[in-house]
C-alpha cells in the first residue's frame, strides 16, 4: 500500500476551517510510517492527564503562544510526548478541523515519518506508544458505532487498545475522504463555526 495517493490527495485538499475564535486551539500529529505496510502512530494518554486521561490519542496538545502556527504545535507536542525528531517528519498538510468535547478547536496535521524512526514512550504525558497498520482500518469494519453528543463515529479495538472518540472521528474522516471508505460518521452541529 503506497502513500503517494494519500499524499497527493491531501496536498490538493482544502481543509475545513472553523471560525470560532473563542475556542482554544490544539494541534495533533497524524504520523504515518513510510514502509511497505504503513502504520499510524498512536499513544495511550496517562491516567494523570487533566483531559482525555487513559484514552488513545494522536500526539498533540494545546497551542502555545510561541508556536508560529498549528503545525509547529503538533510537531512540538509530538517531540515532547514521543520524542519524534521534527527533522524526521515530512509534513503533508492539515486536515479538517474538529471541535473536542473539552472545547478545543483541533487541527489534525498529516505527516509521513520513516518506518524505523526512533521514538520513546517515557514521557509523563503518555503511558504507551503503539502503531496500527492502515490495513487494519481499511480492510476491516469498526467494532461498534458510538454516539456521543451530536457526534457519531466508529470504535475499533486493536490489541489491548480502544480507539474511539475524537481520535476515531479524525481517522474515519481521513479514510472516508482519501481512501474512499464509508465509515459511519456524523460530526454534529458545526453551524456557526464554518468559515464563510
Amino acid at each position: 500500500m503506497g502513500l503517494d495517493r494519500l499524499v497527493n490527495k491531501v496536498k490538493a485538499h482544502v481543509p475545513r476551517e472553523l471560525s470560532d475564535c473563542q475556542l482554544a486551539q490544539a494541534g495533533v500529529l497524524i504520523a504515518i510510517t513510510d514502509e511497505p505496510e504503513p502504520r499510524v502512530i498512536l499513544t495511550l494518554r496517562s491516567s494523570h492527564m487533566p483531559t482525555h486521561k487513559g484514552e488513545v490519542a494522536f500526539p498533540g496538545g494545546k497551542r502555545e503562544d510561541n508556536d508560529v502556527d498549528i503545525i509547529a504545535t503538533a510537531l512540538r507536542e509530538a517531540h515532547e510526548e514521543i520524542h519524534l525528531d521534527p527533522n524526521h517528519v515530512e509534513v503533508i498538510g492539515t486536515l479538517d478541523q474538529v471541535v473536542s468535547r473539552y472545547g478545543f478547536l483541533v487541527t489534525p496535521v498529516l505527516a509521513i515519518v520513516p518506518g524505523n524512526v526512533p521514538l520513546s514512550s517515557d514521557s509523563e504525558e503518555i503511558d504507551a506508544l503503539f502503531h496500527v497498520p492502515l490495513r487494519f482500518f481499511l480492510e476491516g469494519e469498526p467494532d461498534q458505532i458510538d454516539q456521543f453528543g451530536s457526534f457519531r463515529g466508529p470504535r475499533w479495538y486493536f490489541e489491548d487498545y480502544t480507539i474511539w472518540g475524537l481520535t476515531a472521528v479524525m481517522l474515519a474522516e481521513m479514510f472516508n475522504q482519501f481512501f474512499d471508505t464509508d465509515f459511519e460518521l456524523t460530526l454534529g452541529s458545526l453551524d456557526g463555526l464554518m468559515e464563510k
